[in-house]
C-alpha cells in the first residue's frame, strides 16, 4: 500500500500539520485525512530518499546519520521497542502498527508503514526491511534474517539495539572529544587570518609613511599582508581545486584503493583507523555468528559494512581462505592487517569454541582504546593550537614594537 507526505489544516483551529498516512490511493488519502477533520493542502507519495520538510536532521551532525535523517540512535530506540512489543507476544503485523504510533522520525515512521505493509503481503521482514538500505544497513537486514530463520527474532533485536546504542554512544564520546580542539583551529585560523588582511596593512600604513629602513620581521610580517590580500583568494581557489581534484580521482576504483592503503600511514589518524576498523569488524562478525549465520554468509556482512577498499581486499583473501577449510586466525594472519593480539585473540577463541564471545571482547577492547587514542590526540592538538597562537602572538608583537620603538628613539634623539 502507498504510503503519503501530507501537509493538512487542522479543522476549527486553521492550523496546520504534516505527517504520513497510508492509502491505496490519493483520493483515498484525502478521504482519510477529511475523517481525520484534516483538509490536505499538499498530497504526494513518500518514498524511502525523499524530502520531508520537517527539519528533519536539524542541529544533528552528519557524523551519527545512518541516512535519510534517521539518526543511529533513532533505530536502536526502535529496534529496542519493537523486541519489547515482540517478547509480550504481539503479533508481528501488530508490532509493526504500534511501532509506527510510537516513532516520532517522519522518515523512520515513512519506512516502518511500507515495511508492514510489504510482510502483509507476503513478504519476510527482513526483505521489506532490505529495500531501505539509507535507513537498515546490511547488519541489520542479514540479522533479522537469520532471527526469522532461527526463531529467535526478539533475541536478535534486542542485540541488535545493543550493538546500535553501544555505536551512538562511541561516535557521540569522539564528536565531543574533538569539538573543542576543531573550534579551537577554526577560530585560531579566522583570528589570524582577520589579523593578517585587516588590522596589520592598517598599522603598518604609518610605518611606511615615515620612509625609514624598517626591520626584517616587519617587512616580513608586511610582505606576508600583502601576499594574503593580493593572492588570498587565489589560494582558497586553489585548494578548492585540489579537492576537487582528489574527489574525482577517489570515485575511481583504483584512486579508492590507494586512498584507502595510505590513510593508514597517517601518523596518528592511521592507528585510530586501524583500531575503528578492528573494533567493527570484530563486532560485526561476532554479532552475526551469535546471530546464527555461518562464518561465510557472516564475512559477506562484514565485508559488505567496510567502507574500506583495501580492507575488503584483504576480506576477500580471508573468505577464499576459509572457504579452502583454513580457521579464520590463519588468513587474518597471512594478510598482515590486524595486531597480532587480535590474532592470538581469535586463535583461542578457535580453541576454546568461544570465538563469538572473544569477537565481542575485542570490539569492546578495540572500542576503549579508541576513545583512549582520541582523547591522546585531543589532548597533543590543544597545546599545539596554543604554542602557535603564542607565536604569532609574539610575531606580531615584535613586528610592531620594534619600529616604534625605534621610531621613538629617533624622536627622543
Amino acid at each position: 500500500m502507498p504510503v503519503y507526505q501530507y501537509k493538512a489544516l487542522i479543522k476549527g483551529s486553521g492550523k496546520t500539520t504534516r505527517g504520513v498516512i497510508d492509502a491505496d490511493s490519493p483520493a483515498l488519502a484525502r478521504m482519510k485525512l477529511r475523517e481525520l477533520d484534516l483538509y490536505p493542502t499538499e498530497l504526494k507519495e513518500a518514498t524511502d530518499g525523499s524530502s520531508l520538510k520537517e527539519g528533519e536532521g536539524k542541529g544533528r551532525s552528519r557524523f551519527f546519520s545512518l541516512g535519510g535523517g534517521v539518526s543511529t540512535r533513532d533505530v536502536a530506540l526502535m529496534t529496542r521497542q519493537f523486541a519489547v512489543l515482540l517478547r509480550a507476544g504481539m503479533p508481528l503485523v501488530e508490532a509493526l502498527n504500534a511501532l509506527i504510533t510510537q516513532t516520532a522520525r517522519q522518515r523512520l515512521k515513512t519506512a516502518i508503514l511500507d515495511v508492514r505493509d510489504k510482510v502483509n503481503a507476503g513478504k519476510n521482514l527482513a526483505d521489506a526491511l532490505s529495500e531501505h538500505p539509507r535507513i537498515f544497513s546490511s547488519l541489520y537486514v542479514n540479522m533479522v534474517r537469520a532471527g526469522e530463520a532461527s526463531g529467535t527474532l526478539e533475541q536478535v533485536l534486542n542485540r541488535l539495539a545493543d550493538v546500535l546504542e553501544r555505536q551512538a554512544k562511541i561516535k557521540a564520546q569522539i564528536l565531543s572529544s574533538i569539538a573543542y580542539p576543531a573550534f579551537m583551529t577554526v577560530f585560531a585560523i579566522s583570528v589570524i587570518t582577520f589579523m593578517m588582511t585587516v588590522i596589520v596593512p592598517r598599522i603598518t600604513t604609518i610605518f611606511k609613511k615615515q620612509q625609514s629602513e624598517l626591520p626584517f620581521i616587519t617587512d616580513l610580517l608586511i610582505g606576508a599582508s600583502s601576499f594574503l590580500g593580493r593572492y588570498g583568494i587565489f589560494f582558497i581557489g586553489f585548494l578548492f581545486l585540489l579537492v576537487i581534484l582528489w574527489r574525482i580521482w577517489v570515485s575511481r576504483e583504483e584512486g579508492r584503493k590507494k586512498w584507502d592503503r595510505w590513510k593508514f600511514k597517517i601518523p596518528l589518524y592511521g592507528t585510530l583507523l586501524q583500531k575503528l576498523l578492528c573494533a567493527r569488524f570484530s563486532r560485526t562478525l561476532g554479532t552475526m555468528l551469535q546471530s546464527g549465520l555461518t562464518m561465510l554468509p557472516a564475512l559477506d556482512v562484514v565485508y559488505s559494512i567496510m567502507d574500506n577498499r583495501f580492507i575488503q581486499m584483504h576480506l576477500d583473501d580471508i573468505k577464499a581462505g576459509v572457504r579452502r577449510g583454513r580457521d579464520l586466525a590463519q588468513p587474518m594472519k597471512d594478510s598482515g592487517i590486524f595486531p597480532s593480539m587480535m590474532i592470538h585473540m581469535v586463535e583461542l577463541g578457535q580453541r576454546s569454541g568461544e570465538l563469538e564471545n572473544m569477537l565481542i571482547q575485542i570490539a569492546d577492547t578495540y572500542d576503549e582504546d579508541v576513545r583512549l587514542t582520541v582523547d591522546a590526540i585531543v589532548g597533543l592538538i590543544e597545546p599545539v593550537i596554543i604554542v602557535v597562537m603564542g607565536i604569532f602572538v609574539g610575531f606580531l608583537v615584535l613586528a610592531i614594537l620594534v619600529p616604534i620603538l625605534k621610531m621613538s628613539t629617533h624622536v627622543g634623539g
